[in-house]
């Protein structure tokens, strides 16, 4: 990626990097608002111009096919139509930014900063829509698969990911880019209609295709709840899912002929193979991924449970219920040091492994998520040990940048995500200060990376990555609401998105 003028006002003189009005995937003049009058009001100047890169990067660039369901070239159906509803309404593909392939994690959280904008702009809200319905295809067809290909209406061709798998349940390669099982992709469809319905109040994705998608997804669970070995009889159980790919790196494969490590029954936890980070799990128990998808059922269950689905918002809100108290009966352990802390993952047995990654979700992130508040005790000794290096492996400094990375990238490339996430999950003026300052003086393209090394800020993986710039915006947004004087200065009032334009 190219630097471009002009540069910001700042001491970086950051580059601009959008493309030309005509080239961007889609548009909205409510979202440009929202860069004008928050910019416009921003002291930093480097800061302000890496959210106007950022904040509209998934509109600009990554809206690789969108339906609206409504206009005379529309290639969908209405929904209620006849058949049995596939690539009905309002479609959209949204891809990660430099690979032509939705993640549902990824394009769930790519959209987030725009969901509560979405009332107010239709063209907003239509192309959220046709992202709930497409993840929700996905899933009905792929519930074990992380990231998929073009729709077929949409006329683009599928791309290989290059890469030798062996999966069970078997997938169509044109329509899946790649299946690994990460309970937090099943978590983040349920978000973006939990979001959608929170800022718009619109029931329009609540159709048969959506519910079908639900009771797929109920379906996963319940497979991926049963333990390695039968409880009455010890006899071995084979797992639904299986991984195999053919590979050097241990991250990028399941062990036991693609099944994983054992688990324990009776948890009331949900089996993940795989990260966020698309690495595999070493206990397949991922606490985060688990406490995402409580979070999420809970919501989802007041949701319907408020449009006259009681039967339907009862089931939801007894599994969630379900693996919160697992997550607290088997997720959290004893630290010499630290004291009660939750693990990053847990097999049932008694094991767990204590680590955080930055990838979303994260320990660090479970306030962000709805499943705790970030006053809670054992968040506060979870969150300590997470920010040193005594107490995670994988929180990385250096003499140019710190913070939380993964065995995704390596020892030395600590993510941008992760001071992101530190600041929205602190209330410290210091500590979020220099949290954006240090992914402001990393981001030296004007857009926030996947990775940076800990001694070169020009070492970077992934120069086109809309997860991280959507994360940035979401960051800004916090700040700009809880405190605004760390954006505009002393005596600044709130700015609330979705109020103010």
């Amino acid at each position: 990626m190219m630097p471009h003028r002009p540069l910001s006002n700042g001491p970086l003189s950051l580059p601009y990097q959008r493309p030309a009005p005509h080239c961007r995937t889609f548009s909205s003049p409510l979202v440009e608002r929202v860069i004008e009058d928050l910019t416009s009001r921003m002291k930093d100047k480097d800061l302000a111009r890496i959210f106007e890169n950022a904040f509209p990067n998934t509109l600009d660039t990554t809206v690789r096919w969108h339906d609206d369901g409504k206009s005379a070239t529309s290639k969908g159906h209405k929904i209620g139509s006849d058949d049995d509803g596939h690539w009905d309404g309002a479609q959209s593909f949204i891809v990660t930014g430099d690979i032509n392939a939705e993640w549902l994690r990824d394009s769930t959280n790519q959209l987030a900063q725009y969901q509560s904008l979405a009332k107010k702009d239709k063209k907003l809200e239509r192309l959220i829509l046709g992202a709930i319905n497409t993840q929700a295809e996905f899933v009905i067809e792929s519930p074990y698969c992380n990231a998929f290909q073009p729709p077929p209406p949409s006329g683009i061709p599928p791309v290989s990911n290059g890469q030798d798998d062996s999966v069970h349940p078997a997938y169509e390669p044109t329509r899946v880019f790649e299946c690994k099982y990460e309970i937090d992709s099943l978590a983040n469809f349920l978000a973006l209609g939990n979001q959608f319905y929170k800022s718009t109040g619109s029931k329009e994705f609540m159709h048969k295709r959506w519910y079908l998608a639900i009771e797929t997804l109920l379906e996963v669970m319940d497979e991926q709840a049963k333990p390695t070995f039968d409880p009455q009889t010890g006899k071995f159980h084979g797992n639904e899912y299986l991984f195999r790919r053919r590979t050097q790196a241990g991250t990028e494969t399941l062990n036991l002929g693609g099944m994983g490590n054992p688990l324990n029954g009776g948890t009331g936890l949900i089996r993940s193979a795989f990260r966020p980070s698309d690495d595999a799990t070493i206990l397949g128990y991922f606490i985060p991924g688990n406490a995402m998808m409580a979070a999420e059922l809970k919501q989802a269950a007041e949701m319907l449970k408020a449009v006259g689905k009681s039967e339907i918002a009862k089931q939801l809100q007894t599994r969630g219920e379900s693996i919160e108290k697992g997550i607290w009966e088997h997720g959290v352990v004893t630290h010499n040091r630290y004291g009660q802390v939750f693990a990053f993952e847990v097999d049932g047995y008694g094991s767990s492994i204590l680590m955080d990654d930055a990838n979303l979700p994260s320990l660090l992130a479970l306030p962000v998520l709805g499943f705790i508040k970030k006053e809670e005790k054992v968040y506060q000794n979870t969150r300590k040990m997470i920010l040193e290096q005594a107490g995670n492996p994988y929180f990385l400094e250096g003499q140019a940048f710190g913070g939380i990375g993964g065995p995704h990238v390596g020892l030395q490339h600590p993510w941008p995500l992760s001071r992101l996430v530190q600041a929205m999950t602190s209330d410290d003026d210091d500590e979020i200060s220099d949290a954006l300052k240090a992914v402001r003086s990393s981001s030296r393209l004007g857009l926030v990376h996947e990775s940076i090394h800990v001694d070169r800020v020009t070492e970077y993986t992934r120069s086109w990555f809309a997860w991280a710039n959507s994360v940035f915006a979401q960051t800004i947004l916090d700040v700009a609401a809880r405190k605004p004087h760390l954006l505009f200065g002393q005596g600044a009032e709130p700015y609330e998105i979705g109020k103010h334009p």
